[in-house]
């Protein structure tokens, strides 16, 4: 019984990305735990579910959870819903900019979370971590890699946990901008991460 947590290196010019990093701490903290599965995708449509389809094919997790950059949130955010649709402002890091083209061809127009939404929220808000649910996971690689993994789970019984966790720009990221906007400290990002793990840990 295992968990997967991926991240997303960095994209759009910026120069880090929270969620690798976190992943990167997590490697490390972890390092004699053989139950915890740690990636960082590519920031790539073609290459980033491919490698993630064939992390849950090689593990089988009884647990995924999925994390990503969102610029411009002051929250973590606890997504509810994945949709089946890449519709991108900015190209990935291949260079491709898709528009109005399905995830999986004739798939379900969207999966809901599979993680406990609410209860997470709730644990991580108690633990004095700023937390919101959302319902949209946007239509970019964030929302495809969600969909990915929530359709890989559909087809497995039992089916495992799915969910995805946006976080805001880390301080460093906002420091030197003309107009700083939201981020949150690593250290409040990698206590919530902790508080999640622990509550998939607890449901196997």
């Amino acid at each position: 019984m295992c968990t997967v947590i991926t991240g997303f290196e960095p994209f759009n010019n910026e120069s880090i990305n929270p969620t690798q990093e976190l992943i990167k701490k997590l490697v490390i903290d972890f390092a004699e735990d053989d139950h915890l599965i740690t990636a960082v995708l590519p920031v790539d449509t073609i290459a980033a579910p491919s490698h993630l389809t064939s992390l849950l094919n090689r593990h089988q997790p009884h647990a995924i959870l999925l994390t990503g950059l969102a610029m411009g949130r002051a929250t973590l955010a606890i997504e509810r819903v994945a949709l089946n649709l890449l519709d991108f402002d900015v190209a990935d890091n291949a260079g491709k900019l898709i528009q109005d083209r399905p995830i999986v061809p004739g798939g379900p127009a969207a999966y809901f979370a599979t993680l406990p939404v609410r209860g997470i929220k709730e644990q991580l808000c108690a633990a004095g971590i700023p937390t919101a649910i959302s319902n949209s996971a946007g239509t970019y690689l964030c929302n495809q890699v969600m969909y990915t993994a929530l359709h890989w789970a559909a087809n497995r019984d039992p089916a495992p946990r799915v969910g995805f966790l946006h976080t805001p720009a880390l301080p460093e990221q906002m420091a030197h901008r003309q107009r700083p906007g939201p981020s949150m400290a690593f250290e409040t990002m990698l206590a919530g991460v902790r508080i999640i793990l622990d509550i998939l840990r607890d449901e196997s």
